[in-house]
């Protein structure tokens, strides 16, 4: 069984300088699963944040399942994420110094599990968005002319 991606944060590396990413695992109910094989979610506009030496997903929305009931879940609800302990000190540390994030990079299922890559971010300025633009585009002409050769 390999890996099925499900949705990613496409705006994550152009607003932020990846530090480092580790998978973590996600805590979900049955309906939100179903959810998100049907491929019905979105990383946009969520982070994370550790609250009482656990680590929690805000804002991921998984859409309502389709076939659910009234007890259907609440698609921007806390969800919390299945870290090692020694992961989370780890995280404590390194979030407590100015200017760093735990931003959410891709969902994907593996192994029939759902996780999440889960990245330590610090924002960009926007002049080294520009800056990174310019190089993408650079790359792109370089790469343009040496397939034209």
């Amino acid at each position: 069984m390999g890996i099925k991606l499900i949705c990613s944060n496409k705006k994550a590396r152009h607003n932020y300088e990846i530090i480092e990413t580790m998978e973590a695992g996600i805590a979900l109910t049955g309906t939100e699963v179903k959810s998100l094989r049907a491929g019905k979610a979105s990383l946009n506009e969520s982070y994370a944040r550790i609250t009482d030496g656990e680590v929690f997903l805000l804002q991921f929305h998984i859409s309502p399942y389709t076939h659910g009931s009234a007890f259907n879940h609440d698609p921007l609800r806390p969800r919390k994420l299945l870290l090692h302990k020694r992961e989370i000190r780890k995280l404590i540390g390194k979030t407590a110094e100015k200017g760093f994030s735990l931003v959410p990079l891709k969902a994907y299922f593996k192994e029939g599990r759902a996780k999440i890559e889960l990245a330590l971010a610090r924002g960009k300025r926007l002049y080294d968005k520009r800056e990174d633009l310019k190089k993408q585009a650079m790359k792109r002409d370089v790469e343009r002319d040496f397939r034209r050769r």
